[in-house]
């Protein structure tokens, strides 16, 4: 039998990695836990380390760094803190899969870091395809690192586009829930609650992203994070709302056909995929059931309400800094919004006034979205 697969997991006590975790304790014959990176997450990622018993591990919150090496002082663990740490880290020839699952713009470094020493990557940190696209696709292909997606949505594609490598999609079809204010007016979303809109009513998901799909940020994030995986252009990207989540995407060809991948609604699915690729292993979870599915249905998003959608392919068609811009001013305002400092509809307006006062940049270098990111922070 074949030695388990050594992951590292950037983001260990989020919402993936937590379930990345899940799905090692079920297939520890097949996986073992050579790294974890948390943030600031101290208590969870000790009781992780001492159920997995990896390698090395890394708190971000250097604050964090004596709790955590104290709690692991009787075990083999070496414990490291910085996020430069976290960075260097990935430097180790132990580590077979990076399962990049670090909110935001701080993944893009560490899985840039992972990319370049050939790792395998299992993404589910859009952001680090939405800010620097470009930049990562040519790094995968120079180093020879694999990049899978784990995203529902992009993994269903790239499941979809499997044995059909002579064949050129016509058109990538990304399915959205809806998220919880689907069929909400402008008037009714004036004043919801962060915890209506922290309320997904089919994926449990981390705060940042359950608002994002609240406001469809999420799926125009997905777009561009789509082109640049897939190599298609927004025209041939299209969202629809499918409020069951069981079509998780589909890929349309030049004939007409559709392939689509189905599943119940659980993030362990392509997590499982992408570290066990190309093998399929055998689930621990509830199957899908067509016969207690009663009904499949779709619909088009609500631009005029949801402007977040359209907004992103904005940034998209313009290119250059202006994805990357878009991204970090969606992550103030999305806190902004957890903070009380924002309303709920006011989040989309505050992104397009921040997108619109950035200094843009056709061909930009990892150093210069570095300082846009920056730049944007600081409104």
């Amino acid at each position: 039998m074949n030695c388990p697969k050594r992951i590292a997991i950037l983001g260990s006590t989020g919402s993936i990695g937590t379930q990345t975790l899940n799905v090692v304790r079920h297939h520890r014959d097949r996986f073992s836990v050579e790294v974890l990176c948390a943030g600031s997450n101290a208590e969870l990622l000790i009781n992780q380390a001492l159920e997995f018993d990896p390698n090395a591990v890394v708190i971000a919150d250097e604050s964090k760094y004596t709790t955590v090496q104290q709690a692991l002082a009787h075990t083999d663990v070496k414990v490291f803190a910085g996020r430069q740490s976290m960075v260097d880290i990935m430097d180790m020839s132990s580590i077979d899969v990076v399962v990049a699952a670090i909110v935001g713009f701080a993944g893009l470094e560490p899985t840039l870091r992972a990319i370049e020493r050939g790792k395998t990557i299992a993404l589910a940190n859009k952001e680090t395809m939405v800010v620097a696209g470009h930049i990562v696709t040519r790094a995968a292909e120079r180093h020879g690192a694999a990049i899978l997606p784990v995203d529902s949505e992009h993994s269903a594609i790239f499941q979809c586009l499997m044995g059909n490598a002579q064949q050129k999609p016509d058109k990538l079809i990304l399915t959205a829930s809806g998220g919880p204010f689907r069929g909400r007016t402008r008037d009714d979303l004036a004043n919801v609650a962060l915890a209506d809109a922290l309320h997904h009513p089919n994926w449990s998901m981390g705060r940042k992203v359950t608002i994002d799909s609240a406001t469809l940020m999420n799926k125009g994030l997905e777009v561009i994070e789509a082109h640049w995986l897939f190599g298609v252009e927004a025209s041939h990207i299209e969202v629809l709302v499918h409020p069951q989540s069981v079509v998780h995407s589909m890929v349309q060809y030049a004939d007409g056909a559709i392939l689509a991948q189905l599943g119940v609604p659980t993030m362990e699915t392509p997590i499982m995929f992408a570290l066990s690729f190309p093998d399929r292993l055998p689930t621990h979870l509830p199957k899908l059931d067509f016969a207690t599915c009663s009904q499949l249905t779709f619909e088009q998003p609500d631009r005029q309400t949801f402007r977040c959608l359209d907004l992103a392919y904005s940034a998209l068609a313009r290119g250059g800094n202006a994805p990357c811009a878009l991204n970090a001013a969606n992550e103030v305002a999305v806190q902004r919004f957890i903070d009380g400092r924002l309303k709920f509809l006011e989040i989309a307006d505050f992104v397009e006034k921040v997108i619109d006062r950035c200094n843009f940049i056709a061909s930009p270098t990892l150093l210069d979205l570095i300082e846009t990111d920056k730049q944007i922070r600081t409104v």
